[in-house]
């Protein structure tokens, strides 16, 4: 008890002490505005160079002026002589620098400070680093002096003055005008052991930034990242798009959305867990070449390496495999590396990676026979793929099949072995619900996954254009929902439009290519686009109209609430539609929320039989001039002959 009392009891002094300081920083402030020098009333500062550009500038003209001059011999000479000769031949070099001297005009925090009667030293920092500044009284004048020697570690000061090196070599900037730009009124930590505080570092970035040069460079270097992603994906001709934030359903990914209500609409929506539904999209419009860098939202865990809310980059490319898109994920990464670390070669905790060799390639089974000695392409069926886990001691679930198994495998002894990067390929079918088969191997899929550092940095693969084998696929996938996985990609996202009521057409993509004839989207509601709100509400009144007949033509049935309230909520509001209205009554019936689930092929053909009712319908919105697509309606897209394959590629920087 006396233990704990006497702790308390310092910890009580401690923040008494603190309070104590807060209490003379704000008597610092009040005292200097009272002398009309509020810092907080200035609103500019003319900066014209960063720390480290002071430096480079100084060296670049030093060694110009001084270029020839031999460095002092101080051979054969005693101690006092030789700090004479060295001493004298700084005095010689300082006045010639001094005849043309460098000006600069800085503003930072001031980390550090050592008054020394009539001179001082101060270290600023800034964006790009610190530099030591000169403070003398002669030079600034008394009244400025005094105020910066009562400043405080924290302040942000602005100097002007002269570069210069001093006796020490240290390249330093001699104050000759000083202001002060901001008084800190909070204590920073303490410079000798910086900001340990983990909780503090995450919760406060602001003083980790400050107290950590790292971390700062951590931030730059992201930011040089993304700059020279797009660089090299505009020169391949890449289009940067965005995308909704706010979806009906969150597809794309195997994750768990946030959810929110959307006022205005008083719809209840998800926040995107990838970018990927609309970039597909996008490529079935007929944009061969898409990539987003944005947000995503994943309602999942949270450590020091995984945020619910990160950045997640996605490129679709058209008429390409996964070899084309390996291609380009390799050189991608080559190129960021020379560009923002300047070298192909990278270490990472003492671990030297080497990403200007050529990537190795293995397949997920010839990692796992690497690692394992286990060949997965012997293995015959699910219950031969459950006994090996259980032999390795590798948990499993009951519904898991063997490209479950083989998935545990890879995760348990392959991905901790994969440090220089390496692209793993051909996925067991049943983890890639989404991917085409390969035509050589049908239980395997054409994705692939490149590791570095046993990280997984990105995943791509070529898109399943086949709706007949898409459809199989989704039921296999709601047949895991019901077996509790959680996971698992349901049919309730703009896949299954293409599934039901679709004809598969033959493309153009020189004979390989399988391609829906038309994609009918009725699921989430995009951003208006730039026009005006009375031309933006008639234009989706009569699109979402539109849209709804579509889908009747199509199957007969409307996919989530495309009824009745609809249908009201239009009535005269746009121009000529009332003759449509009555058409959308009969195609779609009273009951108003009918989901398109699972037309069979007998009632797909008998809606086709009312193809001529509808279009005369059509032609009607037509004549007035009706867009396809309106913001915030219904919308569909057509998927005509030779819009070819599908990629997709994401990249998630862990920041």
């Amino acid at each position: 008890m006396k233990m704990a009392g006497q702790n308390n009891g310092k910890q009580g002094g401690q923040q008494q002490d603190v309070n104590q300081l807060l209490k003379v920083r704000r008597e610092k402030l009040a005292n200097l505005q009272e002398a009309g020098q509020d810092p907080f009333q200035i609103t500019k500062y003319d900066v014209t160079h960063h720390t480290s550009d002071v430096k480079d500038l100084y060296n670049a003209h030093e060694e110009k002026l001084l270029a020839g001059r031999p460095a002092v011999n101080t051979d054969g000479m005693d101690e006092a002589a030789a700090r004479e000769a060295v001493k004298a031949d700084y005095e010689e070099r300082r006045s010639i620098m001094d005849a043309d001297p460098v000006h600069v005009s800085i503003a930072g925090r001031m980390m550090f400070k050592r008054v020394m009667g009539k001179a001082s030293f101060a270290n600023i920092q800034d964006l790009k680093g610190s530099i030591q500044i000169y403070v003398a009284r002669d030079a600034i004048g008394e009244d400025l002096y005094a105020t910066f020697k009562k400043s405080d570690i924290g302040d942000i000061w602005g100097v002007k003055g002269y570069a210069f090196r001093t006796k020490t070599g240290e390249i330093s900037i001699h104050a000759e005008e000083m202001t002060l730009l901001s008084k800190s009124l909070q204590i920073l930590p303490e410079k000798f052991h910086g900001l340990t505080d983990t909780d503090m570092r995450y919760r406060q970035r602001y003083i980790d930034l400050i107290m950590n040069q790292e971390s700062k460079e951590v931030f730059v270097k992201r930011s040089k990242i993304l700059k020279e992603i797009r660089n090299f994906l505009a020169d391949r001709d890449f289009m940067e798009v965005e995308t909704p934030m706010l979806v009906a359903n969150a597809g794309g990914a195997a994750a768990r959305p946030f959810e929110t209500h959307y006022n205005a609409l008083n719809e209840d929506v998800k926040l995107r867990i990838s970018l990927e539904l609309y970039l597909k999209r996008l490529i079935v419009g007929g944009l061969e070449r898409v990539y987003e860098i944005g947000r995503v939202f994943r309602n999942e865990g949270v450590d020091t390496r995984h945020n619910p809310e990160f950045t997640l980059m996605e490129l679709y490319q058209a008429y390409t495999d996964y070899e084309g898109m390996m291609e380009l994920t390799e050189s991608m990464f080559r190129y960021l590396a020379e560009k923002v670390c300047g070298s192909t070669k990278i270490s990472y905790n003492g671990v030297e990676i080497d990403l200007g060799k050529p990537f190795a390639r293995l397949t997920m089974n010839d990692a796992i026979k690497k690692y394992t000695g286990i060949d997965f392409d012997q293995v015959p069926d699910d219950a031969a793929a459950k006994k090996l886990a259980d032999e390795h001691h590798i948990a499993y679930e009951e519904r898991h099949k063997k490209g479950d198994i083989i998935n545990l495998f890879f995760e348990e002894y392959c991905e901790k072995e994969l440090i220089q990067p390496t692209f793993i390929m051909d996925h067991p079918i049943e983890i890639s619900p989404l991917t085409k088969k390969k035509p050589s191997d049908p239980t395997k899929v054409e994705r692939f996954e490149l590791f570095c550092n046993t990280w997984e940095m990105c995943n791509a693969y070529s898109e399943l254009n086949d709706p007949i084998d898409q459809r199989e696929r989704f039921a296999a996938q709601d047949a895991n929902a019901a077996a509790g996985d959680d996971e698992a990609e349901h049919q309730v996202d703009h896949h299954v439009a293409a599934v039901v009521g679709s004809r598969v057409d033959i493309g153009v993509g020189k004979g390989r290519v399988e391609q829906f004839r038309r994609l009918i989207d009725a699921v989430d509601r995009d951003a208006a686009d730039e026009v005006d709100e009375e031309t933006a509400q008639a234009a989706n009144d009569r699109a979402d109209v539109h849209a709804a007949l579509l889908l009747a033509e199509q199957a007969g049935h409307a996919q989530h609430a495309i009824g009745e309230h609809i249908v009201k909520q239009h009535r005269g509001r746009a121009p000529g539609v009332s003759a449509v209205e009555n058409e959308l009554q009969k195609a779609v019936g009273e009951g108003g929320e009918k989901a398109l689930l699972a037309a069979p092929a007998g009632a797909v053909e008998e809606d086709r039989q009312h193809t001529d009712a509808h279009a005369a319908a059509l032609r009607q919105l037509e004549e007035l001039d009706i867009a396809q697509r309106g913001g915030g309606g219904y919308h569909q897209c057509a998927l005509g002959e030779g819009a070819g394959l599908g990629l997709g590629h994401g990249f998630s920087p862990a920041f």
